[in-house]
């Protein structure tokens, strides 16, 4: 689940999140949704998480088990 990979990203980076909701400009409580599956996470917020813990979109969606990013073009 999503909201499971999330936590344990964040948990990995000893942050809490009060701190991801800074980086991603919203309330704590926002951000706790997104990590409980409450609420959808916008495209925009997942492009910042993927570039802020240096992964791919497909691994923050439990799509894919390979955490590296895609290469840029």
């Amino acid at each position: 689940m999503a909201e499971n990979r999330l936590r344990d990203l964040r948990e990995d980076a000893d942050l809490t999140q009060a701190d991801l909701a800074r980086v991603l400009n919203c309330s704590q409580v926002c951000y706790s949704y997104y990590e409980l599956g409450r609420r959808d996470i916008p495209t925009a917020v997942l492009h910042r998480l993927a570039d802020f813990y240096d992964t791919s979109i497909d691994y923050l969606l439990c799509r894919t088990r390979i955490r590296n990013p895609y290469p840029k073009k």
